[in-house]
C-alpha cells in the first residue's frame, strides 16, 4: 500500500514537471530529459493532427468532386434542354421573349431621361414642402 502512495506521488511530480511546474529542483540533465520527453510528445501530437487534417482534406475533396459531378449533370439538363429547343426553333438571342408564332426580331428597349411637357407655363413651378 505504501508503494502505491509513493508511486502516485511520483506520477503527480512528473505531471507537474511536464506542465512546467516545480522545475526548481531539477538539474541540467533532468531538464534536458524533460525537454526531450516534451519534444517527443509534441511530435506525436503534430503527427496525429497532420493525419486528422489529411483525412478531413480527403473527405472534403470527395465532397467537392460529388458537387462538381452534380453541377455537370445539372448543366447537361439545363443546357441540353435549351439546345434541343434551339434546334427545333429559329435561332433566338438568349433571354428574348417569343410567342412561338412571332417572326419579328426581338425588341430592344432603351431608357431615356423624361422630356419636359410643352403645355406648362414657364412662370409656375412646383413647390415642395
Amino acid at each position: 500500500m505504501h508503494y502505491l502512495i509513493a508511486y502516485l506521488i511520483f506520477l503527480f511530480n512528473i505531471h507537474r514537471q511536464l506542465m512546467g511546474e516545480e522545475l526548481s529542483g531539477l538539474n541540467v540533465k533532468d531538464l534536458q530529459n524533460l525537454e526531450s520527453k516534451l519534444e517527443m510528445s509534441l511530435k506525436g501530437v503534430r503527427m496525429k493532427k497532420g493525419s486528422l487534417v489529411h483525412q478531413e482534406n480527403l473527405e472534403l475533396y470527395k465532397k467537392v468532386n460529388l458537387v462538381n459531378q452534380e453541377n455537370k449533370e445539372l448543366k447537361k439538363k439545363v443546357y441540353g434542354a435549351r439546345n434541343v429547343r434551339a434546334e427545333n426553333s429559329v435561332s433566338q438571342p438568349p433571354y428574348s421573349f417569343t410567342n412561338g408564332y412571332d417572326s419579328h426580331p426581338p425588341l430592344h428597349l432603351q431608357l431615356s431621361q423624361p422630356q419636359p411637357q410643352r403645355n406648362e407655363t414657364p412662370g409656375k413651378s412646383m413647390q415642395l414642402g
